[in-house]
């Protein structure tokens, strides 16, 4: 407020106030305040932030004005405890400064000043006592002579920044003027912000998008090629004869290159030439696998970042037009929580069933013994769950639940085979072949021991015997 106004609006509180009492007072955020003097529907607003403070009368309905209202600091504490039945005496603005002294007098004629600084940096809401000492601030007190006990002492006067003037016709009350053209400016700046603060949320959440991209690239590279992986692996095999070995080195031919040249690669020293091949067909397994799943989820960032783009291109059009009603839907939108998924039940425990969850989610049931695996077949899986078994070797009936009857995803089914082939007695074996059927293509041939099925349709897989997914203890 530029020194004209604040004169205008002295001028019209003194006409007004004086010869009142502080009635309710109302903290309407962390540095400001409004006062009840008792003039129905109008309040003396007092607010000291830096970069807007201001001091005049607005016009509010009660209920209104409490909606706005927080928890009372110490300072308004104080100021209704001092200034209770305290009344206004007078009120002067302090020349040639922006500085307003408001004169109270208690019952028992104790004097009291609330000294309100439009200053700047060094706005704020004093109350003196009648030694003109500092009993308390709104907003902490920085400077000599501001600090409480000590004997107040105005700030440093600044040349004031420029101030749009403010016309005031005649008649016209300056604290009108001054609320419309603050609520003018507030409202500005809430625009601004929520602008800011959407365009802040977008520019987050992309940044996360290609963090995660960047990871993700990063992991796909560490795995390195699948296909080198096991072409190292297949020409360790192939040379196992005639290889040359040196501590950690070996030299192998390339079958697969032109002129079968001598390749170099690194070994460790106390692995066998098989074993180190079968590392090398396990990081090929892994590679690949890695490759798809990350595959996969890059593209589905991609498609996650182009939505957030045009999510993006929205907001900055709706703020370019200013439109206050797109921006309402979108900050709305942005806020919205997010919905839960239903949590999965747990699986029900199955007396001699071993239970895991694959990579998508579905149930794998796996037998223990022989009846257990009767038990597990016959009373416990439905028609149209999956059911595994190792080729030619005893071992666990394993089945897939699936109880929506949709195809039962690759990669569950290779999880759940693995787990046939590691409960089974081919578990040492680097390969095991098993066959694969629906459960209603099954039957239990007449006196049959128990675990022994008939299977009237099947299909085979080959698979590493391991326990790659999750197991619900």
């Amino acid at each position: 407020m530029h020194e004209e106004l604040i004169s205008s609006v002295v001028a019209e509180l003194r006409s007004k106030l004086t010869g009142r009492f502080l009635g309710r007072i109302f903290q309407t955020s962390p540095v400001s305040i409004a006062i009840d003097f008792g003039l129905k529907g109008e309040f003396l607003f007092a607010g000291v932030d830096p970069s807007s403070p201001r001091l005049f009368i607005i016009k509010r309905r009660l209920k209104d004005l409490e909606k706005l209202t927080m928890p009372s600091q110490a300072f308004a504490q104080v100021l209704r405890a001092k200034l209770g039945d305290a009344r206004l005496i007078d009120i002067q603005k302090v020349p040639n400064d922006r500085i307003v002294r408001m004169s109270f007098r208690s019952d028992d004629e104790t004097q009291w000043t609330l000294v309100v600084q439009l200053t700047g940096k060094a706005a704020n809401l004093l109350l003196l006592d009648e030694t003109d000492r500092v009993v308390d601030a709104l907003r902490a007190p920085k400077g000599e002579g501001q600090t409480v006990a000590e004997v107040y002492k105005a700030p440093p006067f600044r040349q004031e920044r420029s101030h749009p003037e403010l016309t005031l016709l005649s008649g016209e009350s300056p604290s009108a003027v001054a609320d419309e053209y603050y609520a003018e400016i507030d409202a500005r700046k809430a625009w601004q912000e929520r602008a800011k603060n959407l365009r802040n949320r977008i520019q987050q959440r992309l940044k996360q998008k290609r963090t995660l991209v960047k990871n993700l690239q990063e992991d796909l590279a560490a795995h390195g090629d699948p296909e080198a992986h096991k072409r190292i692996g297949d020409l360790l095999l192939a040379n196992i004869e005639t290889a040359t070995r040196r501590g950690s080195s070996v030299e192998i031919k390339d079958y697969y290159a032109e002129g079968a040249p001598t390749l170099t690669i690194d070994v460790d020293e106390n692995s066998t030439l098989q074993v180190e091949a079968g590392r090398r067909f396990k990081q090929y397994t892994k590679a690949k696998r890695a490759r798809e799943e990350i595959a996969e989820r890059l593209a589905l960032l991609e498609n996650e970042i182009a939505e957030l783009e045009k999510e993006r291109e929205r907001i900055e059009e709706t703020i370019a037009k200013h439109d206050e009603d797109e921006l309402n839907a979108i900050d709305s939108e942005a806020t919205k929580p997010a919905t839960k998924q239903p949590k999965q039940a747990e699986p029900a425990r199955i007396p001699g069933v071993r239970h895991y969850v694959s990579t998508d989610g579905y149930e794998i049931l796996v037998g223990r013994a022989a009846r257990d695996n009767d038990n597990l077949t016959f009373r416990v899986a439905r028609p149209n769950d999956l059911w595994l078994h190792a080729a030619d070797y005893p071992g666990s009936h394993v089945v897939v639940r699936n109880p929506s009857r949709k195809e039962i995803p690759q990669r569950t089914m290779i999880e759940a085979a693995q787990l046939a082939a590691k409960f089974s007695q081919a578990a040492n074996d680097t390969k095991v072949v098993i066959h694969y059927t629906h459960r209603k293509f099954l039957s239990k041939p007449k006196g049959a021991a128990p675990g022994l099925v008939r299977m009237s349709s099947f299909k085979s897989i080959t698979v590493e015997p391991k326990e790659a997914v999750v197991r619900v203890r």
